[in-house]
């Protein structure tokens, strides 16, 4: 077992739906990558955009599975978390699928217009508004009550937030309230900085919303900053959380639905073990034994899914441009970009995503260290998910190797600071576009060309 394809194959369960190799050079989601690579050049982000349509129908497909199984009564609603991705191209490709959109900012709702202008949504859409939020925030939101968008439902962050919408709002409007969840035992801090507490919800409804005709309180919120994982914490924090809602019913029939925030894992290993069925038919069981338990009606289910949707869509290819021995163990592959501004999480998170060649598979393999373009010495890529070693294929004399990094979609860009300055004044990759007609033909375009320096200069004031 000396070749890069031997290691892999007997590594892992490969090929898998998503990887394959082909004489030699890898295909992602079949769509043969050195092609792309020798039109395009490296480096180079990419989004293969039918996998968001993909991602999407696999949940609802889960959860209309489990609520039938367990005649669970309550509805499914899908919503997408800009801020995982706020590109237009990924939000045109998810609201193909009836979904629905969950914002973050106050520039969040001008994306909603633009969607609106464009007839990609229409007054019905719901748009579940979280976040802690500035004057701006509230006053997009409001204007968007205003102008019709009746399902526009901001969840209230904390006790002063609803006298914005008090003063705002010309008619009526439904409400959410986010519950401060416990952080999970090993954080530095007991309760998330976001949400109302727990002991302050009964009071703070019975105040200022049961009696007021503006307001009527609709969903109740909850985030788990680890996502949904099998786990004591996980489930004692779902339990607690829908122990409230039952309290909480019981004295306001209008509250219909729960919003299961924090989402589904995606793949970071081509080895990955993740029972998405069971976790979803615990969740639908959990909330249905809880309710009847408290002889309350079931919610409907509100889930906000950000990486989940988008992440498993992207990749980053580079080429190797060098290769150093450093001392007699320690050998660096140089790629042609920067871990730190194309992949920002595995700096600043130590992130993991799946690591493979692109060509050259029938090479002998090396452990290796990558290492970026910039002076930083934290610049670098060591280790996966299932070890704590990096093996490629040899570099071998006038052939090159390109590499890539898959399920790269959610959060890399608005970290990394698309279209503004990044460290050492490394440029942004181009980014190309995937796509397959209704006749299963792939097509590629470009999205944007790789940043140059008058951009850079205009930036900085020099032009």
């Amino acid at each position: 077992m000396d070749k890069y394809q031997d290691l892999i194959e007997q590594t892992f369960y490969f090929p898998t739906e998503e990887f394959k190799v082909v004489n030699n050079e890898l295909h992602f989601n079949n769509v043969p990558l050195m092609p792309i690579i020798k039109e395009y050049g490296t480096p180079l982000k990419l989004t293969y955009l039918p996998k968001i349509s993909s991602q999407i129908n696999k949940a609802k497909k889960w959860f209309h599975d489990a609520m039938q199984k367990f005649n669970y009564e309550g509805s499914y609603t899908y919503c997408y978390c800009t801020k995982s991705s706020h590109f237009e191209f990924v939000l045109n490709e998810a609201l193909k699928n009836d979904i629905h959109i969950e914002t973050s900012s106050a520039f969040d709702i001008p994306i909603v217009r633009a969607l609106y202008e464009k007839g990609k949504v229409n007054k019905e859409v719901i748009i579940i508004c979280n976040g802690y939020k500035r004057p701006q925030y509230t006053q997009n939101i409001a204007d968007l009550i205003n102008d019709g968008f009746k399902n526009c439902i901001p969840i209230l962050d904390n006790l002063n937030e609803i006298d914005r919408y008090e003063s705002l709002i010309k008619g009526t409007c439904d409400l959410g309230i986010r519950l401060a969840a416990d952080e999970e035992p090993k954080f530095e801090f007991y309760t998330s900085r976001l949400g109302i507490s727990y002991n302050d919800v009964i009071a703070f409804y019975k105040t200022r919303i049961e009696n007021n005709p503006k307001f009527k309180l609709k969903i109740l919120h909850y985030f788990i900053n680890t996502g949904i994982k099998d786990t004591s914490y996980y489930w004692s924090e779902l339990s607690r959380f829908i122990e409230m809602y039952c309290e909480l019913r019981k004295i306001n029939p209008d509250l219909e639905s729960i919003d299961i925030g924090g989402g589904f894992p995606i793949k970071t290993s081509v080895h990955f073990d993740y029972d998405y069925v069971y976790m979803v038919e615990q969740i639908v069981q959990t909330i249905q034994r809880k309710c009847k338990e408290n002889g309350v009606p079931t919610p409907n289910l509100i889930t906000e899914f950000g990486s989940f949707t988008v992440g498993e869509s992207g990749a980053v290819l580079y080429s190797i441009l060098d290769q150093k021995l450093q001392n007699d163990k320690e050998l660096w592959y140089m790629i042609d970009s920067s871990f730190i501004t194309t992949l920002p999480d595995t700096w600043g998170l130590n992130q993991k995503f799946i690591l493979l060649s692109v060509n050259n598979w029938n090479n002998q393999y090396r452990k290796v260290n990558l290492g970026g373009l910039t002076c930083d010495s934290q610049d670098y890529y060591n280790s996966e998910t299932h070890t704590y070693n990096v093996f490629l294929p040899k570099v071998e004399e006038n052939q090159p190797l390109y590499i890539g990094f898959f399920h790269t979609g959610a959060y890399q860009e608005s970290l990394g600071g698309y279209g503004g300055i990044q460290h050492c004044l490394i440029p942004a990759p181009k980014h190309v576009l995937i796509d397959q007609d209704e006749n299963g033909n792939i097509t590629t375009s470009l999205f944007s060309k790789e940043q140059d320096n008058e951009s850079m200069l205009k930036i900085l004031g020099y032009k």
